[in-house]
């Protein structure tokens, strides 16, 4: 459970919680992340402990690539999607008391900007969203909204994968009893996601009454995502080295 107040984990399923506003919502998002990470923990630690597989540094500090331009990603997607709800100027012809602004849905993708009802009006069509051309394409596939926290999931437990392996072996010796502890410590990850996504998704539909707050909690946690993000690219490729000919390279 600890293992998934991580800065990078937190990080992460901040961006795709500040979209959501149900709380049973939030917390499915935190068990496939959860999921996601269990499987990836499982699939390459139980490699490690049973062939004795040896991942080399430049794999390694890949695989922690990875989860750096995952974070610039969903920054990116958020940061887009509060400057696309940011409003812009409304005619001159049009009454003042016309305009208001609350946060409504397109899909599942919550936000905010002035518009009106009377006539209905909008600055943005229902399919300008950040997620809109994955959308469109699955929009028919159920398990779809489930697929993103579970794939983001994934590619965090490629970057912690071997670290956990490396804990086991020095630890229990008996190759049944530490894939049991690579479950153990999947659920326990999956429980700690779900505490973090209910208790994010808790604050953010508090803040909904107050629409501004939200939507720059979203923004906050996009550009949080960016920076870290570039950090942990900066951080293995040029300091640990995958960008050049020495890389250098310890599982943590």
């Amino acid at each position: 459970m600890r293992h998934a107040t991580d800065p990078d984990h937190v990080i992460a399923v901040a961006t795709i919680v500040t979209r959501q506003r149900s709380l049973s919502r939030a917390a499915l998002i935190g068990a496939f992340w959860g999921l996601g990470h269990t499987i990836t923990i499982f699939i390459v630690g139980t490699g490690i402990i049973l062939f004795n597989l040896v991942i080399p540094a430049r794999l390694g500090l890949s695989m922690e690539l990875s989860v750096g331009i995952m974070l610039i990603v969903l920054g990116a997607m958020n940061v887009a999607s509060f400057l696309r709800s940011v409003p812009g100027a409304l005619p001159e012809t049009q009454a003042e008391s016309t305009f208001h602004s609350h946060s409504h849905t397109h899909g599942d993708y919550v936000h905010s900007h002035r518009h009106s009802h009377e006539p209905e009006s909008h600055p943005h069509s229902a399919d300008r969203t950040p997620v809109a051309f994955l959308d469109r394409t699955f929009a028919g596939f159920g398990a779809y909204q489930h697929l993103r926290p579970l794939a983001v999931g994934i590619v965090h437990g490629l970057a912690g994968s071997a670290a956990v392996a490396l804990l086991v072996l020095t630890t229990i010796r008996n190759p049944r009893w530490a894939m049991v502890y690579l479950l153990v410590f999947g659920i326990g990850t999956i429980a700690g996601m779900m505490v973090i996504t209910m208790s994010l998704a808790t604050t953010l539909k508090f803040a909904g009454r107050r629409h501004s707050v939200a939507r720059n909690l979203a923004m906050a946690s996009g550009l949080l995502s960016l920076v870290f993000g570039f950090f942990v690219v900066y951080q293995m490729g040029f300091v640990n080295g995958l960008f050049t000919t020495h890389p250098l390279w310890t599982p943590k």
